[in-house]
């Protein structure tokens, strides 16, 4: 098993109902050592992820707080987000501080402050609009927190322990080649069947020998379709990762498949492998490859 890992920058997007807690969580996120920044304008998203690529390693922790204080912005959110979610170098997750209507009711009251979308009315109003507007936002969220019961103390140690660095988990691609003839791996969440391609098992020359093996890759990696299957399924994959990241996955199983797992998926899976390691921490298994018989087609 070989593996590689890349530089993983945190970024936490602070969002939710006013009153529910963003700026005790920001004050949170400043004591874990993260920059932080408050109401940016999701129109200033992909220039502030340039700046982050530019500083190099200075701004690996970043926390945004993005509320509808900046309503006039808040449509190219999703947008923002979107895109977000293609970077590789960039791990964001949202959370979505909410309470109950009757808890942001007495807090408004408590603290004598206005609903930024009801100033001049009642708070209740601007807060079932307020509800409404970020149900989209609510539903694409990684972490929900409900800061009704919370005393300014507890929503802080709950965020101090669910971020620190400890706690940060690494998004692993695992690359596995099998033998069909072995059976599908449980485990798998993607199977590739690439028994279509030409088998070096016919060559008598190569049969014993694997996908590890330079003469058995480059037979198997020369040919125009397995260019082709390699350029769709890398495509595919760019496509994919970084939404299984996003949604908070500890580890997604590629599963490259042939007839014995030993020649054709053992070479794509460990050419898979070395293409994404650059941009994710990768892991080649090769499940079937001890399994040698010369009855292997």
């Amino acid at each position: 098993m070989s593996t590689g890992a890349v530089n993983d920058t945190q970024m936490v997007i602070i969002t939710g109902m006013s009153g529910a807690g963003k700026t005790v969580a920001i004050q949170s996120f400043e004591d874990l050592g993260f920059f932080c920044v408050d109401n940016l304008p999701p129109t200033l998203l992909p220039k502030f992820l340039e700046l982050m690529k530019e500083s190099g390693n200075k701004m690996n922790k970043v926390a945004l707080v993005m509320d509808l204080r900046g309503r006039e912005f808040f449509d190219h959110l999703f947008k923002a987000l979107d895109e977000l979610s293609e970077t590789s170098w960039v791990t964001p997750q949202i959370l979505f501080l909410d309470a109950d209507d009757s808890t942001l009711v007495r807090r408004y009251k408590e603290t004598r402050r206005s609903h930024p979308l009801a100033p001049s009315g009642l708070p209740l109003e601007g807060i079932k609009l307020e509800r409404e507007l970020l149900e989209e936002l609510k539903g694409r969220a990684q972490l929900i927190y409900n800061t009704s019961q919370m005393k300014p103390r507890e929503l802080r140690e709950k965020i101090l322990t669910e971020f620190s660095l400890n706690r940060k988990t690494i998004f692993t691609v695992n690359v596995m080649s099998f033998g069909f003839k072995h059976g599908i791996p449980i485990d798998a969440d993607l199977v590739f069947d690439v028994r279509f391609l030409p088998n070096p098992h016919y060559i008598d020359h190569m049969r014993p020998k694997t996908g590890l093996d330079e003469e058995v890759s480059s037979y198997v990696l020369k040919w125009t379709e397995t260019s082709k299957f390699l350029e769709k399924v890398t495509e595919l994959l760019s496509f994919m990762l970084p939404h299984y990241k996003r949604e908070g996955k500890a580890q997604l199983v590629v599963a490259i498949g042939c007839t014995g797992g030993q020649h054709r998926s053992v070479a794509l899976a460990e050419y898979i492998a070395n293409y994404f390691k650059k941009d994710y921490h990768t892991a080649i298994t090769h499940r079937d490859i001890e399994r040698r018989k010369e009855n292997t087609k």
